[in-house]
């Protein structure tokens, strides 16, 4: 775990790779167009579904996540604060001895097992995994991970196959107007 803490210090915040460590294991990745793509529809299907259902929200992105007595550390693709927002509102670092972990982590075209675990041991509530076809919804129960049809946050939304559609969409009608169909179809839901 020291060694991954100095490697993050020497690489800084402002770089493009992500790091994941788990007992002793370090993945390093460069992300390519289509994964930041995706990326950032996924977490734009999330930001409006909280602002459509009016449910107060801290994003925190790619943030590295670590805790130094479980041996993990992990930067997923995306993440949000949402039960746990109050706590973490206001504040420049995470500790996860002391801080809550994010409620909703999301990872892009996952190849290894190692980041689930980092994710089950820092104990985040629920994770996303979309491996470019299929999403894959995570509920930590018991200290597992359950794949789940239905998200614990957005119980009344069937987003494990709506999702995947729009992404796939996207890449013919463009991002602008999938983001303006899935709003509307989130009112629909909703009414």
């Amino acid at each position: 775990m020291q060694e991954y803490e100095q490697i993050l210090e020497e690489l800084g915040e402002h770089r493009s790779a992500k790091l994941s460590y788990s007992n002793g294991i370090l993945e390093i990745m460069t992300p390519l167009f289509i994964h930041e793509n995706t990326t950032g529809l996924i977490g734009d299907f999330i930001k409006i579904l909280l602002d459509e259902l009016e449910i107060d929200y801290e994003p925190s992105g790619s943030t590295t996540f670590k805790n130094q007595q479980m041996n993990q550390g992990v930067e997923p693709d995306e993440s949000f604060y949402i039960k746990n927002c109050l706590a973490i509102r206001g504040k420049e670092r995470i500790d996860l001895t002391i801080d809550p972990p994010p409620d909703l982590a999301i990872e892009i075209d996952i190849t290894s097992r190692t980041q689930l675990d980092n994710y089950r041991l820092l104990g985040v509530p629920e994770l996303w995994r979309y491996n470019g076809k299929r999403l894959q919804i995570n509920i930590l129960q018991n200290e597992q991970y359950i794949e789940s049809q239905i998200s614990s946050i957005f119980p009344d939304f069937e987003l494990k196959n709506k999702i995947p559609q729009l992404l796939e969409q996207s890449k013919q009608i463009g991002s602008a107007r999938i983001l303006k169909e899935f709003r509307a179809w989130v009112k629909e839901v909703n009414l």
